[in-house]
């Protein structure tokens, strides 16, 4: 089904001419709510605990864990003013390092209701990385819980902070980080040199309510309200800053394309670290008071069990994580009944895959963005019917939001049907990169379009389709090759679970495209039976030249492979090439 497109400006100026033959489009509302929402954070829960506060608001269901929106507001409130009293200022920065804790939410929630930023961290980063972002934010506060895997956060802090065993707690004086100010402990412990959580709320008493409602008074929608660090595949981390504008509204539409309302429970096993999590997940919940069931890390076993003891009906994941859920013995073992849509991200899906996911979520959608563009920029939307159209394209842009496809050369738009970079604009685009007007230059261009480094382009009906990216382009003897075209053309073949190519440095031809293969369980595959799958069924030069059967890709913590590392691996293993 195909929405009606205009092209206008998503801030309500005077409409623009569409050019109809050219790859640009901005989506409209398919009811009658307004394109954008000028709330913070804080006003939008505040309206949603007042339209559904006796309903569930936060579960976690691997633990005894359940707030109403009532409940969860009171927390918030608490923890809001608890800040406060300990000297936390408008605009400071409140660093988490945690997995998806009950009080990870909550915090999300009080940091904005007082004018602060949350800068969510990376649950994977080691010594190096932690040091990196606390340098590169100038973060005055940080939460953090006590491992994860195998690295023991406080060990790692004391370490950097060596401070910590003699400082008095609130009056850190750091060397390293000379803007640090106050270290706390997400839950009952005690360590020196952190507040604990139950301390950090007791303080909320001496905080009266005129104080903590002119700090909220103070909040304005444009200002920063999140500071997401990139996981990007290449480079260091950027922080990307999103406002309550970009997010508030993002969250409202990733909902609204889900069919979300008040009788909605989604299971969100996805980081909250991540943007997958914290707005496509926890915004689009507020927005339409849907209950989060939170897991505190991912786990097939745990995620099914989540669907099927709270009776949830959407649940989130990249296509490895529904793989990994459907291939369990047991799976049959739980009643998903209750499911009617979702998200699938981060990575396309195999059709016969999507088909088995379409099976129990016959609404599941499709977003495409990255964290600069708040996220989400385009989605399918849940009363999208064509497997095929959910499995090669990536929806048609939001409401409000205009999505261009512009010649990377010549910086014109493409015509319609003709691969060129994926740009969007509105009121989704970050503010900008923290402490790098260089960087945010090169991804913002003087006309307000946010470049994403993907390559795609549209459909006359509106639909987006991504073909790779400008960097992933492989180029052999001046053909060039579309990574992904071949990626989803080996994808169909019985036997394969998942496959990546990437280009391998070559001196005769410049590049030659190079696959790495993960097998179904218990098959054997060869280079020749792929060789021979591919054979007069795809371009010759397409056909990868060189293949590794491996068990796993390297990925970033959102899910997604990190072909940098498998460049560096195919240079090593053919380096002759």
């Amino acid at each position: 089904m195909a929405t009606e497109f205009k092209l206008s400006d998503p801030f309500g100026s005077a409409p623009v001419k569409p050019p109809f033959r050219q790859s640009v489009s901005a989506g409209v509302p398919w009811n009658r709510l307004p394109v954008t929402r000028r709330y913070t954070l804080g006003q939008l829960l505040d309206q949603t605990i007042a339209r559904c506060g006796e309903n569930d608001a936060v579960v976690l269901a691997d633990r005894d864990f359940r707030l109403t929106w009532y409940e969860f507001g009171a927390e918030v409130d608490r923890v809001a003013k608890g800040l406060m009293a300990l000297g936390v200022g408008y605009g400071e920065k409140v660093a988490i390092w945690s997995t998806n804790v009950p009080h990870w939410i909550v915090l999300m929630f009080a940091t904005a209701k007082i004018g602060a930023i949350l800068l969510p961290l990376n649950v994977n980063y080691k010594s190096a990385e932690i040091d990196f972002a606390l340098k590169q934010s100038d973060a005055e506060n940080l939460f953090v819980i006590g491992e994860y895997r195998d690295c023991n956060y406080i060990e790692v802090l004391n370490s950097l902070i060596p401070e910590l065993k003699t400082s008095i707690r609130g009056n850190l004086t750091c060397r390293r980080y000379p803007r640090l100010k106050r270290l706390f402990y997400l839950g009952p412990e005690k360590h020196r040199g952190f507040y604990s959580l139950d301390e950090l709320k007791s303080l909320a008493s001496s905080l009266s309510d005129e104080e903590y409602y002119a700090r909220q008074e103070r909040c304005r929608v444009d200002d920063v309200v999140n500071m997401q660090y990139t996981s990007g595949t290449t480079g260091f981390p950027k922080g990307v800053q999103l406002t309550h504008f970009n997010i508030a509204n993002d969250g409202f539409w990733i909902g609204a394309c889900q069919n979300f309302s008040t009788r909605d429970r989604v299971c969100i096993p996805v980081p909250l670290f991540h943007c997958f999590g914290c707005v496509l997940g926890v915004m689009a919940c507020v927005n339409h008071g849907a209950t989060m069931v939170l897991l505190e890390k991912f786990n097939p076993k745990d995620m099914l069990h989540a669907i099927h003891k709270e009776r949830c009906t959407a649940t989130y994941g990249v296509p490895t994580m529904y793989i990994a859920a459907f291939d369990r013995d047991d799976f049959k073992d739980y009643d998903l009944s209750s499911l009617r849509t979702g998200i699938m991200s981060g990575a396309a899906c195999p059709v016969p895959r999507m088909e088995q996911a379409q099976q129990y979520m016959p609404e599941i959608t499709i977003p495409y963005g990255l964290t600069e563009s708040g996220p989400v920029m385009t989605m399918t939307r849940y009363f999208e019917e064509s497997t095929v159209r959910k499995c090669t394209t990536i929806g048609q842009a939001l409401p409000g939001i205009e999505v261009a496809i512009i010649d990377p050369e010549t910086k014109d738009l493409a015509p319609i049907g003709v691969d060129g970079e994926i740009c969007c604009r509105g009121y989704n685009n970050m503010k900008g990169y923290y402490n790098m007007p260089e960087q945010t230059a090169r991804c913002i261009d003087e006309n307000g379009w946010l470049h994403s480094g993907d390559v795609g382009h549209m459909d006359a009906d509106g639909y987006y389709y991504i073909t790779g990216r400008i960097k992933d382009l492989i180029i052999r003897g001046g053909e060039n090759i579309s990574p992904k075209e071949v990626e989803d053309f080996i994808a169909t073949m019985p036997g394969v679970r998942d496959v990546a190519v990437v280009g391998c440095p070559s001196k005769k031809y410049g590049e030659q495209p190079a696959a790495f293969v993960i097998a179904q369980p218990g098959v054997e595959l060869t280079a020749g039976d792929i060789e021979a799958f591919c054979r007069d069924k795809i371009s010759w030069f397409k056909i990868p030249k060189y293949y590794q059967f491996v068990e796993n890709f390297p990925l970033t913590a959102s899910g997604k492979i990190q072909k940098y590392k498998l460049r560096e691996t195919a240079k090593e293993l053919w380096p002759d090439a």
